[in-house]
């Protein structure tokens, strides 16, 4: 049992470690953890869209896929130039004393082979909470987060993710909430 609080102790840094890309991009930001859970929303989103692929496996790609940057810390494209990080290790480390230890490593080495058909969902579901934070973004006056955006999008590997970023793209990231606009803010709810 204590090396099962361990892990979740472990899976706590996650709220603490910030995504570190933002630094560069001068607005925004999010924990990996903030990140994780959108991207599971993304991965069954993604999932029930295509119809073929196994729900369990693309949300268990999702869950897993950052966990290693609980010990590695987020390594941006501008660190990944000039650092090496050894996530097999992590994985190995962070697995090695868990009785599902297996289930982490095969779905970090499954996201990072990107051969499956789960992998390449979990993969546009990655990229597609990128390209959702840099919309929010660029609605709020970024002027880098377009550019941005070109490179993630050039990352989707399925006609669905792609879609999926062209409407992201075409709606504003506060219509869900404010797209009726009337009396009621005005009056809230008193009619």
């Amino acid at each position: 049992m204590k090396d099962l609080a361990n892990f979740l102790f472990e899976v706590g840094m996650l709220q603490r470690t910030p995504r570190t890309g933002f630094q560069f991009l001068g607005t925004g930001g999010e924990s990996v953890a903030e990140h994780v859970l959108r991207t599971l929303f993304i991965g069954y989103t993604l999932c029930r869209m295509d119809g073929q692929a196994d729900l369990r496996k693309v949300l268990q790609i999702c869950l897993f896929h950052d966990l290693p940057e609980a010990r590695t810390g987020d390594m941006n494209y501008v660190n990944k130039k000039y650092v090496s990080v050894d996530e097999e290790k992590a994985v190995s480390d962070l697995a090695s004393t868990l009785f599902f230890g297996d289930d982490i490593r095969e779905a970090v080495r499954e996201f990072n082979e990107k051969k499956t058909r789960e992998s390449l969902i979990a993969h546009d579901a990655d990229q597609l909470s990128l390209i959702l934070v840099l919309k929010e973004c660029g609605d709020l006056g970024n002027k880098y987060s377009a550019e941005w955006i070109s490179y993630a999008r050039k990352r989707l590997c399925t006609e669905n993710g792609r879609e999926l970023a062209a409407a992201i793209l075409e709606t504003q990231w506060s219509d869900w909430w404010f797209k009726e606009k009337g009396d009621w803010w005005v009056n809230g709810n008193r009619g």
